[in-house]
């Protein structure tokens, strides 16, 4: 996320947006978010309906639960990338 936070201004250069998917609830989410001060939008999902529902996030038990995941998608919502 420091990275990201880092690179942001390169993306948004680029007419690209930087959107992060957290499996937290919405309050501690909001807080770490603010607390940070990360410049793109992220999205609380404590139930995995986006990471695991719209994108397929894998999550392995024997590896601590939830695999990181990216994902390049174009404006018409389609996949370009993935990578967990």
């Amino acid at each position: 996320m420091a990275q990201l936070r880092r690179d942001y201004q390169k993306f948004s250069d680029r007419a690209t947006e930087v959107i992060a998917v957290g499996p937290e609830q919405a309050k501690p989410f909001t807080k770490w978010w603010h607390e940070h001060k990360m410049p793109f939008i992220g999205i609380p999902d404590p139930d995995h309906a986006i990471a695991e529902g719209l994108y397929r996030q894998q999550s392995k038990i024997f590896k601590g639960g939830r695999m990181p995941a990216l994902a390049v998608i174009d404006r018409d919502m389609k996949v370009r990338f993935m990578h967990y």
